[in-house]
């Protein structure tokens, strides 16, 4: 159902679906893409009873697009801290966190930050931030190539030269990552005006390199998934993530998987999520 969110930092758009008094489960997106990246999670676990609730984030709504040429509005901290506001509209004291990708890095920093709010913590194809530096500072399976475009992300005309002819650029962005041409267009839809795209754009230049994003061990039972022909991320850094968490941990490879493992491959993310959830519920 579609709704929306409100918070201090504004209003968030909003799928939410599930029983009112199940257990909370929140879905962040990453770029370039939106709440619908979870289009396939969200009845599958409605229909075992869980809340889910994916929503646009800051910037992707348009009611929570606070001005992106101030770096400021959209650095991590601020990013937290609207999955814990979030959450608190919710009514959701604990909960289980999911992130792909961007949401995958806040869900990481969320599981740092406030462990106490979580009931489990489960991310796609984003490793833990100390995996991924030490993947970049050794060059691991190439990784600073696979990695090339968060600095063309800096330059000021990406947006343009991304929406540029109806947005083909961004359009061929996710196509050739695997995501069929429905989803893509669905992504566009919320991500592909430039408002948009620009504050989607502005989490990268606020965080600078994403190297340089930390997150200490994690304390919260852990899934993570990796696709083995993920094009933005190596095995090295997908490994690496294990040695990150203090809690339980499961690391799932999905063979033939790409980075965009919820549109290439939801049924096997959808087995791997409501196993962990279930196991983890009750903390």
């Amino acid at each position: 159902m579609l709704g929306s969110i409100t918070t201090a930092a504004g209003t968030f758009t909003a799928e939410l679906d599930g029983p009112a008094d199940g257990p909370l489960v929140l879905f962040l997106h990453g770029f370039p893409q939106s709440r619908h990246t979870w289009r396939a999670q969200q009845p599958a676990l409605a229909a075992a009873g869980y809340r889910p609730v994916a929503f646009d984030q800051r910037g992707y709504s348009p009611g929570a697009r606070p001005d992106p040429a101030e770096p400021a509005n959209y650095t991590v901290d601020r990013l937290v801290g609207d999955v814990l506001a979030v959450a608190d509209a919710l009514e959701g004291e604990r909960f289980h966190l999911v992130g792909h990708d961007w949401g995958g890095a806040v869900s990481w920093q969320v599981a740092d930050a406030a462990p106490q709010r979580l009931l489990s913590l489960s991310v796609l194809s984003r490793p833990h931030p100390s995996a991924f530096r030490a993947a970049m500072q050794a060059d691991a399976d190439g990784q600073q190539e696979k990695s090339r475009h968060h600095k063309a992300f800096h330059d000021p005309d990406t947006g343009a030269k991304l929406l540029a002819a109806g947005g083909a650029r961004l359009r061929s962005l996710l196509m050739s990552n695997g995501v069929p041409a429905d989803a893509a267009e669905l992504y566009l839809s919320v991500v592909g005006s430039e408002p948009a795209l620009e504050a989607a754009l502005a989490w990268y230049r606020a965080a600078g390199a994403l190297t340089r994003i930390a997150a200490g061990p994690i304390a919260v039972p852990t899934l993570y998934l990796w696709g083995d022909v993920d094009q933005s991320v190596g095995r090295t850094a997908a490994e690496g993530t294990a040695q990150y968490v203090s809690a339980p941990y499961r690391f799932v490879e999905i063979a033939g998987g790409g980075h965009f493992l919820t549109d290439d491959h939801p049924d096997e993310v959808n087995a791997a999520l409501l196993a962990h959830l279930e196991a983890h519920g009750q903390r």
